[in-house]
């Protein structure tokens, strides 16, 4: 292990489905809600037990919508979290919908060491968030910032999506510009993804989607607007101002340890992987599934690629005890003659136009 580990805590509960999300998630009751933290407060207690010699630095709260469970519920969770881990200086992030963020005390939230909040915008374009099946509107998201950022916490992360329905790239430049003017530390773009077992797929024909050209388009446009208005990426799909990088996801990018508790919810520990089923039931009866050993070779090259920093070869032989695979470096010089990467006796990494074709290259170098 490179670093401290991070622990990611999963909350199930939207207040509605998105009509393009797949993360595991349910309807919101408060008996459910009550039952659900009550097991994930017994949880922490048990994991923190058993993983008490690890040192962990960042907490991501994720869904679903945690911002539904109410502030109590939330602070518990975190109080608990501190009490049963050894906890240093922690990056604490919690993910909420700008609606259900107006009944979040956020003044409380910070004095249990909350400094970080993850808004879900996508789109600043009406037409776009209806399509969406999105709940929010532009004065939700504005009245969530307002109030986070009165409570003494400003580090801010704000959601977009690309190659959503209707979007063009004049509506694309009126969602970065929302964002940019209310003044975030941390931009994600993601490129729309159609996924399996949601209405999204079922709609698609009919949805009016951008083409992948469109989509390439739209991204590039993207990369230099935000780079323009000083947000540098750093991941393919993530933009902060310096310093503002998340801490906990580039965990994830890193190969680090992490540990995730609720259904769904991945981890990697002590050169183990194991999960918790896509099921809340599972989760209460502790059904973990073990999945076999840590960070493969290829898993490694495929998320350090992700970052802009690349795959930097003294961190690979660190990790692994041997050189970094020839196919690899052989690919990429290949490729830097078209510009898609750079390469030096110390690192591989893609350009922003590499970016693109990410998929493409990474594949070739893992052949």
């Amino acid at each position: 292990m490179k670093n401290n580990c991070g622990l990611y805590i999963h909350i199930p509960f939207c207040s509605s489905k998105c009509l393009y999300c797949d993360f595991y998630s349910k309807a919101d009751s408060k008996e459910e809600i009550n039952t659900y933290v009550t097991h994930m407060l017994w949880a922490i207690e048990k994991f923190g037990k058993e993983y008490n010699g690890k040192i962990f630095d960042t907490i991501y709260i994720g869904g679903g919508t945690p911002s539904v469970i109410g502030t109590n519920n939330l602070y518990s969770i975190i109080t608990a979290a501190k009490k049963h881990f050894n906890i240093i200086n922690p990056e604490i992030t919690i993910e909420m919908n700008p609606c259900t963020a107006g009944k979040i005390d956020f003044e409380k939230l910070k004095n249990t060491g909350v400094n970080r909040i993850s808004l879900g915008v996508q789109s600043a374009n009406e037409n776009e968030i209806k399509k969406m099946g999105r709940i929010h509107r532009n004065n939700d998201v504005k009245s969530a910032v307002e109030k986070i950022k009165s409570s003494g916490i400003d580090n801010i992360s704000l959601d977009l999506m690309i190659g959503i329905p209707q979007q063009t790239t004049e509506s694309l430049k009126n969602s970065m510009d929302f964002c940019i003017e209310l003044e975030p530390k941390h931009i994600s773009a993601y490129i729309l993804k159609i996924e399996e077992n949601t209405p999204f797929k079922r709609l698609a024909p009919t949805l009016n989607l951008p083409n992948e050209d469109t989509q390439a388009d739209f991204y590039e446009y993207m990369q230099g607007y935000l780079s323009k208005n000083g947000f540098e990426q750093y991941e393919i799909s993530n933009f902060a101002k310096a310093g503002y990088e998340s801490k906990h996801n580039i965990k994830y990018w890193q190969c680090d340890e992490y540990l995730g508790l609720g259904p769904s919810a991945h981890s990697m520990l002590n050169s183990k992987r194991f999960y918790f089923p896509r099921s809340i039931t599972d989760f209460y009866n502790n059904k973990v599934v073990y999945e076999g050993e840590g960070a493969t070779s290829e898993e490694f090259i495929m998320l350090s690629m992700r970052l802009k920093t690349g795959l930097i070869f003294k961190e690979y032989t660190d990790f692994f005890h041997k050189p970094v695979p020839r196919q690899c470096i052989a690919v990429a010089k290949k490729y830097e003659r078209y510009g898609y990467t750079k390469v030096d006796n110390a690192s591989v990494s893609l350009t922003p136009k590499g970016f693109l074709v990410s998929n493409t290259i990474i594949a070739e170098m893992l052949e």
